[in-house]
């Protein structure tokens, strides 16, 4: 199933970057270049990393000249984050651009890619729940916690899991058609933000 092979990946990734578990390590992607495997790792590496840009943003400490480093880091981020969603929608634009949608197909809320986003930032939630529950430090009022919540987060895998591999077999029978939407940030575009504009 797609989604075993995805969580597979992003739990490689999560892995592979707590080892120095800093923003500034450089990346490295190990699989090839025509490999989904490739988008797929490259997508988790972005995610984890804006994480912790997110967690380093919210200290009540920093200076705020680093916080507007850090902010202009974390837009960079999501820009990139949204291109890698659309070339995993790529691929499967071209994987089943053969298949002839059935008269009746409809059209899902969201692409295969933008829900394989959501399970990227799921795993993500779960590897730092699991570190939560794992604490030594920690009271038992908050292992338990952490506990409810990680029960919760595993059940949204099993179903999240589950709709984004009913939406591909969907795809590839012709039940449904896929439409990409490719996202129109307004922010990063100077001739699109009147603040940018203004300053050209």
């Amino acid at each position: 199933m797609f989604s075993d092979l995805a969580f597979k990946i992003f739990e490689e990734s999560i892995q592979k970057y707590h080892i120095k578990d800093t923003v500034d390590q450089p990346f490295v992607n190990p699989y090839a270049k025509d490999d989904i495997a490739r988008l797929l790792y490259r997508k988790n590496w972005i995610d984890t990393v804006q994480w912790h840009y997110e967690d380093l943003i919210r200290d009540p400490e920093i200076n705020p000249k680093e916080a507007l480093v850090l902010k202009r880091k974390i837009d960079a981020s999501n820009q990139d984050r949204t291109d890698l969603v659309e070339y995993i929608d790529s691929y499967f634009l071209e994987k089943y651009k053969s298949v002839e949608a059935d008269d009746d197909a409809t059209i899902n809320t969201e692409s295969p890619a933008w829900a394989v986003d959501r399970l990227s930032i799921l795993a993500l939630k779960i590897y730092h729940m699991q570190e939560e529950v794992s604490r030594i430090d920690a009271s038992p009022e908050h292992i338990q916690k952490c506990t409810q919540k990680l029960s919760v987060l595993l059940e949204q895998r099993k179903d999240l899991s589950t709709a984004i591999d009913q939406l591909i077999a969907d795809i590839e029978s012709g039940k449904k058609y896929m439409k990409v939407y490719r996202q129109m940030k307004m922010y990063n575009d100077d001739e699109l933000n009147p603040v940018l504009r203004a300053q050209k």
